[in-house]
């Protein structure tokens, strides 16, 4: 059974199509910040947020369900306590990892990710996380 944020450097490394859960359009805010790195690190990202019709000059989805594109991460900047959904819409379109940011922990959603064979990682940035390992 795969573990709560096991092997982060091959998972960055394997999966470039990253949906990006909570985006603002404001540049002071992690999730734009955090964003913006992803895509100027080579990633395809995948804004989501139903107030914006593009963030980053990238149409911007109202929900995960709403992307045509194969989604391999989903990047979480919600509370912990609004996890659960977002989890469930990320086995529906057979994500391959679910990402919660620093801060964000929901350990129900991430057994529930598991158990669908979805890689999961908890309280980290993907921003750190990739600086510190490439």
């Amino acid at each position: 059974m795969k573990e709560i944020n096991k092997n982060i450097n091959e998972l960055l490394k394997k999966y470039q199509h990253v949906s990006v859960i909570g985006i603002s359009n404001n540049p002071l805010k992690p999730s734009y910040q955090v964003a913006q790195y992803l895509k100027n690190a080579g990633y395809k990202i995948y804004p989501v947020n139903p107030n914006y019709s593009s963030v980053l000059g990238e149409k911007c989805y109202p929900g995960l369900k709403s992307i045509p594109d194969k989604i391999d991460i989903v990047d979480i900047f919600r509370p912990s306590e609004q996890i659960l959904p977002i989890v469930y819409d990320a086995i529906a379109i057979q994500a391959q990892v679910v990402w919660m940011q620093l801060g964000i922990q929901n350990t129900d959603a991430a057994q529930r990710a598991l158990e669908a064979d979805i890689n999961v990682v908890m309280n980290r940035c993907m921003k750190i996380e990739h600086m510190r390992l490439f």
